[in-house]
């Protein structure tokens, strides 16, 4: 049978009581704040001299609380720890798996207003976005639960009267999984709840810009029973921990969602066979791109703005699917132009605390340096026309920035960036602007706004993403209709949100038997 899942839904803010309920939940945990979270080693916790500080981004003299740091030799702990309790959680009945995910699902929605603020404080969402956030985690949970059990009651293989053939599902062992602070908790959560559903053992190294939400997911995970050892925490530093972790002979799957120069390096770690190494490591890893949306001359231009700007500017533009290169049709392109410009000056950015502000700050002072260097580039190689500026102060504030009138092969247009800007690029036709559209190196997402059903039709095959929008920003996901991915030099086109994300988790077994 096929197990549906409804979505989790999202909090409606405009409700008196709804906002009520969220601002006295975000001025309650402010009285947590500066908790400290040891590390979690075959279900023992683990206090270390070294901690790791996590900063509220829109307050950089704010400590949302702090973490243990690990070193390597809490590293090879953690790997003889999983590789134990690996024996007996491989064996434990899929349901009883996928009930482990359905309780924290449980206990996360109870509270969900309380990760969520935890989120607005640690990672600088706005509330639609932080409580998007925790609702897509639940949704992980739920839909990845009731898949791996409807994975294992499906026949997978033919038989006959004389042979009796099986088709096992069997996990692989120990996986790494290296969190982002893009998405702090869904994504988290999916890199987590995806390789123990179907039976792997898991250390989890969160990001360290983000340890505070990864450590009260895991608080839960054991407040619903996940056996000793099953779930490792363990903060620490990428170079020394994760590349430790990346490197063991003994892990056997690695799963990463960050920058593509960490990603690439992350893959061909992870390719190399050790000389006691008896398999093959597989690696799951996405990093973001430059994702484009095309406008056509026969659209809406309201609509068409409107759609740029959430492509563009939603969570600060810290995220892998961000809409930051526009490709114009010069029919409409100085009046679309003047009129995002419009709507991006009345955004308000500021400390996401208070609701009215659309954007927060960006993740960290290194973010930050980043985005306003490339600023610097966007000058010389286009025209400032909103934004441009930041204000690092008191937090890590980047302005929603529009440069217009960019060439196809400057670099505001071809790098990795990871911030709120959009980049404007004029296209003759149609033909031209899908030109330029592929002329990059990522392809994780692509959006076109038009109304001609032929361009629709030639975007389904040559516009070059994993996911492609029409008429609709470039930044939705829904499980099991519309999974998520990337191409080209963007990931390895794991698939979020569908079955066969599981399958990357597990290997396949066939056991005949002659009767």
């Amino acid at each position: 049978m096929t197990y549906l899942y409804k979505r989790e839904p999202f909090t409606d803010f405009t409700l008196s009581q709804n906002k009520k309920e969220f601002q006295n939940t975000l001025e309650k945990i402010e009285k947590e704040l500066g908790v400290h979270h040891d590390i979690l080693i075959d279900g023992e916790r683990i206090t270390t001299i070294d901690k790791i500080t996590s900063f509220n981004p829109a307050n950089k003299y704010e400590i949302v609380g702090t973490v243990g740091k690990a070193d390597t030799d809490l590293a090879e702990t953690a790997i003889m720890s999983a590789r134990k309790s690996f024996q007996v959680w491989r064996d434990w009945q899929v349901k009883d798996r996928a009930g482990i995910l359905f309780r924290t699902a449980a206990i996360i929605r109870y509270r969900k207003h309380e990760f969520s603020a935890y989120l607005v404080k640690e990672s600088g969402k706005s509330w639609q976005e932080a409580d998007a956030d925790v609702a897509r985690g639940i949704d992980f949970m739920e839909y990845y639960g009731r898949q791996m059990i409807d994975l294992e009651e499906r026949e997978e293989i033919n038989r006959s009267l004389i042979k009796y053939n099986q088709y096992l599902y069997q996990p692989l062992g120990i996986a790494v999984t290296i969190s982002s602070s893009y998405f702090p908790f869904s994504t988290m959560v999916q890199t987590t709840v995806a390789p123990l559903v179907t039976g792997n053992t898991v250390i989890l190294k969160p990001s360290s810009s983000t340890p505070i939400i990864a450590a009260k997911f895991v608080e839960v995970l054991e407040e619903v029973g996940i056996p000793s050892g099953v779930i490792s925490f363990l903060p620490g530093s990428g170079e020394e921990v994760g590349d430790y972790l990346v490197n063991h002979p003994k892990t056997n799957l690695i799963i990463f969602t960050g920058s593509r120069d960490v990603g690439i390096r992350i893959w061909e770690q992870a390719a190399k066979v050790h000389p006691t190494q008896a398999h093959l490591k597989r690696a799951i890893v996405e990093w973001g791109g430059r994702d484009t949306i095309i406008v056509d001359n026969d659209v809406d231009i309201d609509m068409a703005a409107e759609e740029l700007i959430a492509s563009a500017f939603g969570f600060s533009a810290r995220k892998r699917f961000t809409g930051s290169r526009a490709i114009i049709h010069q029919d409409i392109y100085k009046s679309l132009l003047e009129r995002v410009i419009d709507l991006t000056n009345k955004l308000n950015v500021g400390d996401p605390f208070f609701p009215d502000n659309y954007m927060g700050p960006v993740t960290n002072q290194r973010a930050y340096l980043h985005i306003m260097s490339y600023l610097e580039v966007g000058k010389k190689e286009g025209r400032l026309v909103a934004g441009g500026i930041g204000d690092d102060s008191q937090g890590y504030f980047v302005r929603p920035t529009i440069f217009a009138d960019v060439q196809p092969e400057s670099r505001i247009m071809q790098e990795e960036l990871f911030g709120p800007v959009i980049v404007f690029c004029k296209a003759n036709d149609f033909e031209q602007a899908l030109s330029i559209a592929n002329n990059t190196k990522y392809g994780v997402t692509g959006a076109l706004i038009t109304n001609n059903h032929d361009h629709m039709e030639r975007a389904r095959y040559d516009f070059h993403v994993e996911n492609l929008y029409v008429n609709h920003n470039c930044t939705e996901n829904v499980f099991g209709n519309y999974p998520f991915g990337s191409f080209k030099s963007s990931g390895t086109d794991s698939k979020l949100g569908e079955q066969n994300y599981l399958h990357l988790h597990m290997r396949e077994k066939v056991v005949l038997k002659k009767l």
